[in-house]
Formats: C-alpha cells, structure tokens, sequence
C-alpha cells in the first residue's frame, strides 16, 4: 500500500499540472498466466521514462482481470502500487494512481474501495457495461462511486467496449464534486468536443483536468485551445496531458513529445516540424491499434511494439482468440521502419536489464 492516497485538493492540482499516464498493459507468460516479473518492469519503465501516473486495470490491461474467476484484478493493481512506493522519493510528488473501475454498481463500488485500500487516488469509471441505462440510472450510477473514490472520467468508443454519451449526459457528470478529471477518447471530434464544452459550461476547467485518450489525434488534442460562446473573452480550455495506450510503448518519447506541446502552447508558436510528428504518431497509432479492423488488434498491437524492444516476452492475451489482425504484422513492419525518432529504444535498451532484474 503507498503511504495514501492524495487529498482531492492536491490530486486536482497534479493532473492539472499535465501528466504522460501511460495505460498499462497485462505482461503474460506463453500460458497466459501473469508474468510477475515483466509486470513490475513494465512499471519501472513507465516511472523511469517519466510518466506522471499510471492507469492499471483499465482497457490496456484487459476488462478480462476485473472478472472475479480469474483472481487477477487485486494483484495487478497491488503490483503497480508496490513498484511506486519502491521507487521512493518525494511522496508528495509520487505519480498518480489511477484504477479502472468496470460493470454495475457494485462491482463498480467493490472495485473503487479495493482500488481506495490499495491507495488508488481514484477511479477510470468504464460505463461499458451499462449499454442501455438512461442518463439517470448512468448518473446513479456515477454518483454513487464518487462517494468511494474520486472520478478519472471516461469516454470510451464504442469499438472497444464504450458506448456513447450525450452531451447532456456530460453537462451533469461534470457537476459530480468527486469529478477531478475525464479521459475523452470517443475518436470522433464532436464527440470530443461535447465533453470540453460540457466542462466549460459548468464553470468548472479549473477543478477538472481534461485528458485526451484520442490516440488517432494526440498532438492536436493537445495543442488546441478550445474557446466557446459562453466563455467570453478571457476563458479557454485545453487538454492538460494524456492517459493513453499509445503511451504505453515509447513512453519516453511521449514524456518529450508532452513538454514540446506545452512549449509550443504557451509560446503560441508551433513548428511545422510538430504537425508531421503528428501525422505520422497518427499513421503509426493506426498500424499498432489496427484501425483497417475497427480495433480489433490494438491490444495485441500494444504487447508486440513492447516485444520488439524486449519489454514483453509475446504479445500473447488473457482470450487466446485474441491477435493480430490479418495483415497488421506488416503494417507494424511499415511504420516500425518509417518512423524510428518516435520509438526510445536505446532508452529502453540501457536500461531494460535492470528493469527486469
């Protein structure tokens, strides 16, 4: 267990500050039985690599753990916790912890006090599994996992498991006090667009943090200063950091790439050299998440850049049905040798004996 977890006061002001929260990903043996080992070297390479946080148990981690049969959601989320109270340092600087929370109001409510006891700082609330329930029972819903843990909230396309959301469904998530920040990852614009103006609306852009989780537009995401009708002159929003699965693999890279963006926001100057960069992440997000098969290989994609550079030891996943799309090996291949200056493998590679040892 860390020492605990942060106040809500402190946690809002360490998302705002803008974070890499790399989604982390299920290290598996060739059994598919949890590798321990390459587990914690994961996390030591997101904390090396300069990630403000981690998210464990979330999508990248498989929905599969959070079924009780398979005994896994406790310790993996207890793995992560372990690893950053190691590293020691400033605890008042620690990363952020955040926990996936998944399925109706129990397991939802189960899994944010077991997150909470481990010293979770609060929960990516999936409303996956509440496909049909209206505004009020999702907003129940919501509430009533608030009062456990503090909310990371979460847009999810419905291609992996999310379903869709209005915007009046927002304008009151983001009135929930325990709201302290939302991951907006739909991959669709105005979708996006509905949670931002949501935030501004309520007045609420200084207590709650806006992360994109749009791994096909990283770089705009975060670039963009959103101004609407209702804000007047003087106020404008923007997405502060990442909680990404495309962070899970060249998180190095990432951690750069964020402080480029921050740069290139708060000097007004952007490079013609960031808007390639942010073409080609898109090209190679779109090989790696297999966007030709609505998605279907983006976990398997994730395991295989971090196999190529010896971090995981397969790409194997908990459904064994679960791999590579047809064709997507060499669509990898394409953008593996197209794009090296967005991967850290020699970061990776001076440093993956001892992440592993």
């Amino acid at each position: 267990m860390t020492d605990s977890a942060f106040p809500i006061d402190k946690l809002r002001s360490q998302l705002a500050s803008g974070l890499v929260i790399p989604a982390h990903p299920l290290a598996l043996s060739s059994q598919r039985k949890i590798d321990e080992r390459r587990q914690r070297g994961l996390t030591r390479y997101y904390l090396a690599a300069g990630a403000g946080g981690l998210a464990v148990g979330v999508h990248s981690t498989q929905f599969e753990i959070h079924d009780p049969a398979s005994g896994l959601l406790r310790p993996v989320l207890d793995l992560a916790v372990e690893e950053v109270r190691r590293r020691g340092g400033d605890k008042a600087q620690r990363p952020v912890l955040v926990a996936g929370l998944v399925g109706p109001t129990k397991q939802a409510v189960d899994e944010a006090s077991l997150a909470r006891d481990l010293g979770y700082d609060c929960g990516l609330l999936s409303l996956g599994a509440m496909k049909t329930a209206g505004d009020d029972e999702l907003m129940a819903h919501c509430r009533t996992v608030a009062e456990v843990l503090p909310l990371f909230g979460f847009y999810l396309q419905p291609a992996v498991g999310g379903r869709k959301l209005s915007f009046a469904f927002w304008r009151r998530f983001v009135e929930i006090p325990g709201v302290v920040a939302v991951k907006i990852a739909p991959f669709n614009r105005y979708q996006t667009l509905d949670v931002v103006r949501a935030v501004d609306e309520a007045g609420r852009a200084r207590e709650i943090a806006l992360y994109t989780g749009n791994d096909d537009n990283i770089v705009f995401d975060l670039l963009t200063e959103f101004r609407f009708a209702s804000s007047g002159q003087g106020r404008s929003l923007r997405m502060v950091g990442g909680l990404l699965g495309q962070w899970a693999m060249w998180t190095r890279r990432a951690s750069e790439l964020l402080a480029e963006t921050k740069d290139a926001f708060a000097t007004g100057s952007v490079s013609s050299g960031l808007l390639t960069l942010a073409a080609q992440l898109t090209d190679a997000n779109g090989a790696l998440f297999d966007a030709a098969h609505s998605y279907a290989g983006c976990l398997p994609g994730i395991h295989e850049a971090l196999r190529r550079q010896g971090l995981l030891a397969g790409r194997w996943c908990l459904n064994p049905r679960e791999d590579l799309s047809r064709g997507q090996i060499e669509d990898i291949d394409r953008i593996w040798n197209a794009y090296p200056d967005l991967r850290d493998d020699d970061f990776v590679a001076e440093h993956l004996d001892v992440w592993l040892s």
